[in-house]
């Protein structure tokens, strides 16, 4: 079975030894997602609609790059520093899966690698043979 690794730009991946993506067959991974842009700084600092967005928008380009859409998603985990916000974020992922309609997750962590971030998301897709 063929494996595709998908690159990460977090500055974090080559010194862990990760991918943003992989895709096994038909399944792809997308692990943990932080709010970060394509030059590795946070966006949205103290903000997780603006956090969520910014992960939703790197987990869209690691889909693409798979050959998947958002419509391939079959479960989302959020994991948030704050389970306070969760409303705000689950608001933000409701614009991008209302119909789609993924099972999901939600849970409070300690924290990050980095303290600016509030908020990471993964995700599960799978697509056609």
């Amino acid at each position: 079975m063929s494996r595709t690794l998908i690159a990460s730009t977090s500055p974090y991946a080559s010194k862990l030894g990760f991918s943003r993506a992989v895709k096994v067959g038909n399944f792809i991974c997308i692990g943990g997602t932080a709010p970060i842009d394509e030059n590795g700084n946070t966006v949205g600092v103290n903000d997780p609609t603006a956090q969520t967005r910014q992960c939703f928008k790197t987990i869209i380009a690691a889909l693409e790059e798979a050959g998947a859409s958002l419509n391939d998603v079959v479960r989302t985990r959020m994991l948030l520093t704050n389970i306070d916000i969760w409303k705000e974020v689950a608001e933000v992922r409701g614009e991008y899966f209302k119909d789609i309609r993924p099972v999901d997750t939600v849970m409070e962590v300690s924290q990050f690698i980095n303290p600016e971030w509030l908020i990471e998301i993964e995700v599960d897709a799978v697509v056609d043979d």
